[in-house]
């Protein structure tokens, strides 16, 4: 092969490898979530909504209290197919996390991925059971843009799937905008996309690399001419 066309071909192979669009689409792993507390007795309520196992930093049996650098309930893998009445207890390790507007007001959730990634779904798995004052949040915003859902029927808890999306980086937040003293409760959150997709900066990056290897070919041969 001539040294003129050693570089374009390596980056044409190299850029090929890494396209977007070979990657396998699945799973994306958490690494940590930040969230302020669930709210409990304190607020209010009937039980305390804690994420009272929460591996971070933080006091997981106070109201509210900045949660940071771990995990707990919203990741867990545990989906609770009853509402929150059945399931909840005053020792706050219930599956669910709940937050109530006039304590903790529209809840933001940081999720912290395992590495840059393209991020195409979002599951939640929520309580729309109407009883005691819980119903599924009026409005669920994801990176501050507002997503269009269909929330579990009436009476139920299910799954709220945000799709087509189309996020990049490793870490989104969640928020979840509540109807006036309403209580939200969330038990798991879980994403789906491609991993280690660079981001723009990192493809211009490369972009660069790739050129400033193909001038010093350039000069290479004509030094050697």
């Amino acid at each position: 092969m001539k040294a003129s066309t050693i570089a374009p071909a390596l980056f044409a192979a190299t850029m090929l490898a890494m396209s977007p669009s070979d990657a396998i689409a699945g799973p994306l792993a958490v690494t940590s979530y930040d969230m302020p507390n669930g709210d409990g007795t304190a607020a209010g309520g009937s039980f305390n909504y804690w994420d009272k196992f929460y591996s971070g930093s933080g006091a997981t049996t106070v109201d509210g209290a900045p949660l940071s650098g771990g995990k707990g309930d919203l990741t867990d893998g545990i989906v609770s197919s009853q509402p929150w009445y059945l399931v909840e207890n005053t020792a706050g390790d219930g599956p669910y996390v709940g937050w109530y507007k006039p304590a903790t007001a529209n809840p933001v959730v940081t999720f912290h991925l395992a590495g840059p990634s393209t991020v195409t779904d979002i599951a939640i798995h929520l309580d729309n059971s109407n009883v005691g004052g819980v119903f599924a949040p009026q409005a669920i915003l994801v990176d501050g843009i507002s997503q269009a859902f269909t929330a579990p029927a009436a009476g139920t808890v299910g799954w709220v799937d945000l799709s087509g999306l189309h996020l990049t980086g490793g870490s989104h937040s969640i928020e979840f905008d509540q109807a006036f003293s309403a209580w939200t409760f969330v038990d798991e959150v879980s994403f789906n996309g491609t991993p280690g997709v660079p981001e723009p900066a990192t493809w211009s990056l490369l972009i660069a690399g790739f050129g400033m290897s193909g001038a010093s070919l350039r000069r290479r041969r004509r030094a050697i001419a």
